[in-house]
């Protein structure tokens, strides 16, 4: 009998984020890999002063590391927006981002909250024109209800993006503080089970 090639997922945390034990990035990076993938969940440089650019430099040497079955890219927070303004930076100025099966771009803030922190006002995304093609086959964008970095919630991103956007009640900015330290629904969706919806989410 033919075993699947196990996917591969690189998983890209946030501003001031040291890859806790508790994080739900950490539970599906575990996961994952107990269940056979090929699993990046790269300690990004300097996450409390972040470099966008060495940000993104790492992020794409791991990506380029990924090869066994289709890629998925899973984005929180600040990597969320690196992820966006990589795909602006793709279509605009030609910059190399490579298309990946499937992309999900959790809690990403919007410009005026970044720009009034400084540490990250540099990874401030503002849309332009038409709906963003995240690079991705299938893209999935995912705001918590109540986010304070994403204080329009998923009518602040819906119109910018070409992808499905799920709003999750009361989920916050999707960090253990707000009870996601598990995440049951964002691991299905990386299993490719039935679609993301919010009911499956902890909280």
């Amino acid at each position: 009998m033919d075993v699947p090639t196990p996917s591969s997922f690189l998983i890209l945390h946030g501003y001031e984020n040291h890859r806790p034990p508790g994080h739900w990035q950490r539970y599906l990076a575990e996961e994952l890999t107990v269940r056979g993938h090929d699993v990046r969940y790269p300690q990004l440089p300097d996450p409390d002063a972040p470099d966008e650019a060495a940000w993104l430099e790492v992020a794409l040497a791991n990506l380029a590391t990924l090869t066994e079955g289709p890629v998925t890219v899973v984005a929180h927070s600040a990597s969320a927006v690196m992820w966006l303004r990589a795909c602006s930076r793709a279509d605009a100025e030609g910059i190399e981002v490579p298309r990946v099966a499937r992309v999900a771009v959790v809690s990403p803030p919007e410009a005026d909250v970044m720009l009034a922190i400084p540490a990250v006002a540099a990874f401030a995304w503002r849309p332009t024109g038409e709906p963003l093609d995240l690079r991705a086959d299938e893209a999935l964008v995912v705001i918590g209800g109540g986010d304070e970095f994403a204080p329009h919630g998923a009518a602040g991103i819906a119109p910018h993006v070409a992808a499905p956007v799920v709003e999750v009640p009361g989920a916050g900015h999707i960090t253990p503080s707000s009870g996601y330290g598990e995440w049951p629904a964002m691991l299905d969706w990386c299993l490719g089970l039935p679609a993301f919806h919010p009911s499956h989410s902890p909280g």
